[in-house]
């Protein structure tokens, strides 16, 4: 995580080391005006509305020590999203107070606040009211795990929703533990949120989160292109009702780690490339479509489909091959938790 903190006097700054202290891990700046910026504090320069702007957009958190209006004022001409906005997190001069004032949930202001309250013996302030109302919060849940989620509009539904009453929802993986607070188990609804892999969306509002579990198995021509690769798997996941939000990572043979198109394709939609030598391919477990010709060529009977299966549980889609592409998608066990 990369923090910046700022202060404004002499009791702020003394906070201001007790924060920085509290983030271990994190990379951090922080700053004082010039009269009180003593090593290892930086100077915040004057004019300074292009300085707060940089450190907007520079960090994942920004904390302030003093009034929330004097962030608010500081913050107010960059707040562009919440999706991507930074987490903005006020502390009073005496470190009693630890308030989250914007990216409660995506941004995660409010985990974050709740931890450096913890460490400095201070009272969080949450105001958002799934929060509040101890209701569950899907979009800050699936923010913490990690998961891409579909229709921010859709998102508001349900968080209303469930702070009127209990929600459905469905998922491809098993829930382990219990399930929290505005959630149950449902396939029908006029608002529900599905977990898992597919295009599916079972109710008429459908928040869709996504695992990262498929594994996306590719064996190709030497030479193929990028825009050859990424038509193929299209049609691949297309055919068979598989969202590429939920991808993982693509797999394939040691001799395919530095084809261009394949490393173009991973790297374009951020993917990592796994690559194995056909001894580790030949030792996958699962049923798949041998062909001699590849076996002669390449040392094992099938690259897409046993490339796919590496780390994975079982496979979704059997080899799909056009234009010098083979494409192959199986799925991690996985599970899904609250906790």
């Amino acid at each position: 995580m990369n923090a910046a903190l700022f202060a404004y006097s002499r009791q702020g700054c003394a906070t201001l080391r007790r924060l920085r202290a509290a983030l271990p891990g994190a990379t951090v700046r922080a700053f004082a005006p010039a009269r009180l910026a003593l090593p290892p504090l930086e100077t915040i320069p004057q004019p300074s509305q292009s300085f707060y702007g940089d450190q907007f957009a520079w960090a994942d958190a920004l904390l302030f020590v003093g009034s929330c209006g004097l962030a608010v004022r500081l913050i107010a001409p960059h707040v562009r999203d919440k999706a991507t906005d930074p987490a903005v997190v006020v502390v009073d001069e005496q470190a009693a107070f630890v308030i989250p004032l914007l990216s409660g949930h995506l941004g995660g202001a409010n985990d974050l606040a709740q931890q450096l309250a913890d460490q400095l013996s201070a009272t969080a302030v949450i105001t958002t009211a799934t929060d509040r109302r101890g209701r569950f919060a899907a979009d800050a849940w699936a923010a913490r795990k990690g998961y891409p989620w579909a229709d921010r509009q859709t998102a508001k539904a349900v968080s209303a929703a469930i702070l009127e009453g209990d929600v459905p929802l469905c998922s491809d993986l098993p829930v382990t533990g219990p399930y929290p607070p505005g959630l149950v188990p449902g396939q029908e609804g006029p608002v529900g949120i599905y977990i898992g892999y597919r295009t599916l969306r079972p109710f008429a509002r459908t928040m869709a989160v996504f695992p990262p579990v498929l594994h996306l198995g590719i064996g190709c021509r030497k030479g193929v292109s990028q825009a050859r690769i990424a038509q193929v798997v299209t049609e691949a996941l297309d055919r068979h009702g598989l969202d590429r939000r939920a991808v993982k990572l693509v797999a394939s043979l040691d001799r395919k780690a530095e084809e261009p198109g394949l490393v173009a394709f991973a790297q374009h939609n951020g993917w990592p490339l796994r690559c194995y030598a056909p001894d580790q391919l030949r030792q996958v477990h699962g049923a798949v479509s041998p062909s001699p010709f590849v076996a002669e060529v390449t040392g094992v009977d099938n690259v897409c489909e046993r490339a796919a299966l590496v780390g994975a549980d079982r496979l979704l889609v059997p080899k799909y091959a056009r234009d010098g592409v083979t494409v192959a998608v199986a799925a991690e066990k996985g599970a899904v938790s609250f906790v």
